[in-house]
């Protein structure tokens, strides 16, 4: 992927134009997350300054204070001339980045284009930090994946996170979870918070530049504890442009996956072969297409770069009672439009389709774990996503103030499914049953594919949709050796959810065996190996949840004198989320979020770089916890004798009385928004310490290295345990008069921290708000700490070859992730079950799943020729720490309400308890990338690239994860045999062809 035909302008040799092409392959320093760069330096006193852009003819003229210093703010990134007193430097700006020119006299800087070398600034030394900034060239001449957090994963400190979670492969920035990035578009927020797990997608060919940041931004910017990816589109400029693409990934070339057998005693309806992971023989071809064009609807003024990406994407996965065909072919694109009407003024828009539609074909195997398509085919048809508008305008208004504001909005509808797995009429008069089995397997007339398949509330919307509306307001004024930058940033992020309930008779059941203890859900006397059933409700109601945050920021760059920089930030931040009747549950303003920066240029000449970076990091609640925590919800468990089952449904005839106490695990009350949250809870948040340097050995080369320490100050999480607050009430003398049943069934709260909740403690409907000392919960303190230590060498890519390479040594530990749970694949956003009971912290101080003690990255270009080249990118990994999850004993204190839940939560293990992380590691891992490129030589204009990628070249397959639940089930002792099985592994070898052409 290449910016069209931008070679072409500065006159390249052929050895050159692939220089230009792949140009620096580490990016280059920023100072946020902003979607424009800047050029700063120095020129004669006094004398006027005129920054032109290559491909546009926009221009600005500033006049240099009385000490010869300029600074020209909020530049696209692209290529510009500078000129004062007849010196000219031609210079490259990129996304958040700051090029330093120095005009006062005629010597060549290392910042300006030679020959068509596109080479940049090193060091800069106009910002107290160091991120990643990647070019659509840069990257298109590496063998990543088409993918934004395939990119992330170049830049230090960035580990994958588990496949569980989301899409799979997010990433993970220092030690944080990957449920806690933020993701822009044109400096344009497209997070979806209702869980953090997904983001606005665009397509990939209009990227031009990718921005990976792993902390230490500046007020201007938050809502974030982990890193940032922001990506600025490809614009029209004075020239025509066009192109298209072609990308084929054929499974002819992809070796195979890995299978992991069961290792349990088969069940009824599990054969001796079942498998816990059956991957080995799916199949992929994925087909991506892409045509574009740029250039001027009025030459030096209107601009317009229009996209379209199609695909066929057709993927085919076997489990163990059916077959699946998904084809994926909505097209999606992107249009962006720039309007310069005169030098003071700039308008953009950019509007991005992002639908998805997967057409699925089920097909019912004739045996168990056949691996080809079997039978008639039952169709269903899956759809997400929508489309992102932002507008934005900016204002020069004096050489020293610049004022922009941006507004857009995201649409985003969740995965909708119709056709045969969402059932008819027919179909969903049948209850789900599952049998006898420790692995869940769908019996009667209710199974694949159908399954789960819940009634939607008749009265609710035909999908659901998360939604943003957003603006904000920035301010930039030079007032001497400072440059002050203000603003204010609102957002409305607005999730619409369905209730549900289960179909048939609204019941969900599921048969067991009575253990060889003989006890039933605290019962005792019943026969050991005989059958028994559990019923369970699970309803919730439709409602449509909004979340309100709102940010104010003020900051100061001081250029105190020629070698030292200063910065100070004030962020306020105030976050504020409601129920579907629009009552406020948890609402924080004026949260004071300070930073503090210093940049010092050691040696004075450039080429050395001391900086720190000190800052406070808050994080909203996401929308989710709105849905899970303030609807009403209905999740009640019961357990009976049975005489027979119906011969079609497999549902339970002849129930005997209730054995023991139904599980009310939530009782569909409508709970008080008071009674939901801690009413002075405190939004999550953390502190971070970076200390680093940056040394030019030479022209070539330059070294790096950057410590970073963070530390969470308040985690939030959910608790749903009744026993501290009746405790509570019971030792203030209220025990005759309380009762549980207003209580919510789950509480947020800041787990370690005493807890003010409102209660209706004198038993006449009237709440009173008291607070709860931190003793009555047993709740081990939210802890997370990161320490890092990163170590950089980059040498450019200068025509022939360039590489850059980083080693990590990292240790991150505490009592919780963050905003998910890896281990159980739990996507609840600051809602996980860690903090649910107390004895689930039990041990749960130690290794978190995203530690990875040591990284090593290396990725590069070489030039076998002027039409041949070489990409390559390694990484070498430490494995991540592995627990024993098992189920709380009855010896623990707060088991009569813990016992409830029937999946594994917590770390005893065999009843004994084992620490977070003291299972030992997986193995180390290590992949090589390769890429083959051919730029034949062709006539005028018309670039054509042929290219093929090996991904894993060695197909190398290691276990990346494992089963880490111990115990074999509630109330039976044995230990899992499952544990420690495989549960995933490194993507097996595969290659991509693809072939472009500009012209």
């Amino acid at each position: 992927m290449g910016k069209h035909n931008r070679t072409s302008a500065l006159r390249l040799t052929t050895r050159s134009a692939i220089a230009a092409a792949t140009t620096l392959l580490m990016a280059s320093v920023a100072m946020a997350q902003s979607s424009e760069g800047s050029i700063y330096g120095t020129a004669k006193a006094e004398s006027p300054v005129v920054v032109k852009n290559l491909d546009t003819n926009q221009s600005r003229t500033v006049k240099a204070d009385n000490k010869g210093a300029f600074n020209f703010s909020k530049l696209a990134p692209g290529r510009y001339v500078v000129t004062a007193n007849g010196v000219t430097r031609e210079v490259v700006v990129q996304i958040g980045s700051g090029t330093q020119v120095s005009l006062a006299d005629s010597t060549q800087l290392e910042t300006v284009t030679i020959q068509g070398r596109a080479s940049r600034t090193k060091i800069d030394l106009n910002t107290s930090e160091v991120n990643s900034v990647f070019s659509a060239q840069q990257i298109a001449a590496l063998p990543v994946s088409r993918n934004v957090n395939a990119v992330a994963y170049l830049a230090p400190g960035v580990v994958q996170g588990d496949d569980g979670l989301g899409d799979g492969k997010l990433p993970s920035f220092a030690g944080a979870s990957v449920g806690e990035n933020g993701y822009y578009i044109n400096g344009f927020d497209v997070t979806n918070i209702r869980n953090f797990l997904s983001y606005a997608n665009l397509p990939f060919e209009a990227i031009a530049e990718q921005q990976v940041k792993s902390g230490g931004y500046g007020a201007e910017y938050g809502r974030s504890l982990g890193g940032v990816v922001s990506l600025v589109t490809k614009r029209g400029s004075n020239e025509w442009k066009s192109g298209g693409a072609v990308y084929f990934s054929p499974s002819q070339l992809r070796s195979k996956g890995q299978n992991v057998l069961n290792k349990e005693p088969a069940g009824p309806n599990l054969p001796p072969e079942g498998y816990t992971l059956f991957q080995r023989d799916d199949t992929r071809d994925l087909l991506s297409y892409n045509v574009f064009t740029g250039g001027p609807i009025i030459k030096d003024k209107l601009f317009v770069f229009a996209l379209v990406e199609g695909r066929e994407d057709v993927t085919t996965n076997f489990e163990a009672t059916r077959g699946t065909r998904t084809v994926s072919n909505k097209p999606n694109g992107m249009i962006k439009v720039d309007f310069a009407p005169s030098e003071m003024f700039n308008f953009e828009l950019t509007a991005i389709s992002n639908k998805e539609r997967f057409e699925l074909l089920d097909y019912q195997s004739a045996r168990p774990y056949s691996t080809s398509l079997d039978g008639t085919a039952q169709a269903s048809e899956q759809t997400q996503g929508g489309k992102v508008v932002i507008g934005k305008a900016t204002a020069y208004l004096t050489d020293n103030l610049t004022v922009s504001a941006l507004v857009g909005t995201t649409e985003n509808q969740r995965l909708s499914t119709t056709g045969a797995r969402a059932g008819n009429a027919e179909s969903l008069k049948c209850p789900p049953v599952a049998d006898i089995n420790t692995a869940f397997t769908e019996i009667g007339c209710w199974g694949p594919p159908y399954n789960f398949v819940g009634v939607r509330d008749p009265l609710a919307r035909p999908v659901d949709t998360d939604k943003r509306k957003a603006g904000r307001l920035d301010l930039e004024y030079t007032l001497g050796n400072h440059t002050i930058r203000a603003g204010l940033d609102n957002q409305k992020f607005t999730s619409y959810e369905a209730g549900t309930a289960w179909q048939g008779d609204g019941y969900y059941y599921r048969y067991f065996l009575v253990p060889a203890s003989g006890r039933v859900n605290g019962v005792d006397g019943f026969t050991p190996g005989t059958q028994y059933v559990r019923r369970q409700q699970n309803s919730s109601t439709s409602g449509e949840f909004e979340v309100v945050n709102n940010a104010v920021y003020l900051e100061d760059s001081w250029k105190i004198n020629k070698q030292l920089l200063v910065y100070g930030g004030l962020r306020s931040e105030s976050f504020n989320n409601k129920n579907a009747d629009g009552s406020s549950f948890v609402k924080a303003d004026n949260l004071l979020a300070p930073r503090f920066g210093v940049s010092w240029d050691l040696a004075g000449d450039g080429s050395t770089k001391v900086f720190t970076n000190v800052g406070r990091y808050y994080i909203p609640v996401a929308a989710n916890t709105n849905i899970r925590a303030t609807r009403s919800e209905s999740f009640i468990r019961e357990f009976f004798t049975f005489a027979s089952r119906d011969p079609k449904t497999q549902a339970p005839i002849g129930l005997g009385a209730s054995i023991g106490s139904p599980q009310i695990i939530q009782s569909g009350n409508l709970p008080d928004p008071g009674t939901i949250a801690d009413t002075k809870l405190k939004p999550m948040n953390q502190d971070e310490i970076m200390v680093g340097i940056q040394k030019s050995l030479n022209k070539e080369w330059t070294v790096g290295a950057k410590y970073t320490h963070r530390k969470i100050n308040d985690g939030m999480d959910d608790f749903c345990g009744h026993y501290a607050m009746e405790n509570y009430a019971a030792d203030k003398g209220y025990k005759d008069a309380f009762g549980t049943v207003g209580l919510a069934p789950c509480i947020v709260v800041n787990p370690g921290r005493d807890v003010t909740l409102k209660m209706d403690l004198n038993g006449d409907g009237k709440l009173i708000e008291a607070t709860i000392p931190a003793s009555y919960f047993g709740l081990a303190k939210y802890e997370r700490i990161y320490d890092g230590l990163e170590l950089t060498l980059d040498r450019p890519f200068d025509g022939k070859w360039g590489i850059n390479a980083s080693y990590t040594l990292s240790k991150s530990r505490g009592s919780a992730e963050g905003y998910v749970q890896s281990n159980l694949n739990q996507e609840d956003a600051g809602i996980t079950q860690d903090f649910d009971f107390g004895s689930f912290t039990h041990g749960a101080f130690g290794p978190l799943p995203n530690d990875r003690r040591h990284v090593v990255k290396v990725y590069g270009n070489y030039a076998l020729s002027d039409t041949l080249r070489v990409g390559m990118n390694a990484v070498v990994a430490s494995g991540r720490p592995k627990s024993c999850i098992g189920f709380v004993p009855d010896t623990v204190a707060d088991y009569a309400e813990s016992k409830n839940y029937t999946s594994a939560s917590s770390y005893y293990c065999g009843g004994k308890l084992s620490n977070r992380g003291s299972a030992g590691r997986t193995p180390w891992t290590s992949t090589f990338d390769l890429q083959l490129a051919y730029t034949p030589k062709l006539e005028g204009k018309t670039k054509l690239t042929l290219q093929a990628d090996v991904f894993n070249i060695f197909n190398s397959q290691g276990v990346t994860e494992t089963n880490e639940v111990g115990d074999y089930a509630r109330n039976d002792t044995r230990a899992s045999l499952n544990y420690g099985n495989a549960s995933a592994f490194q993507s097996p070898r595969s290659v991509r062809l693809s072939a472009r052409i500009d012209f």
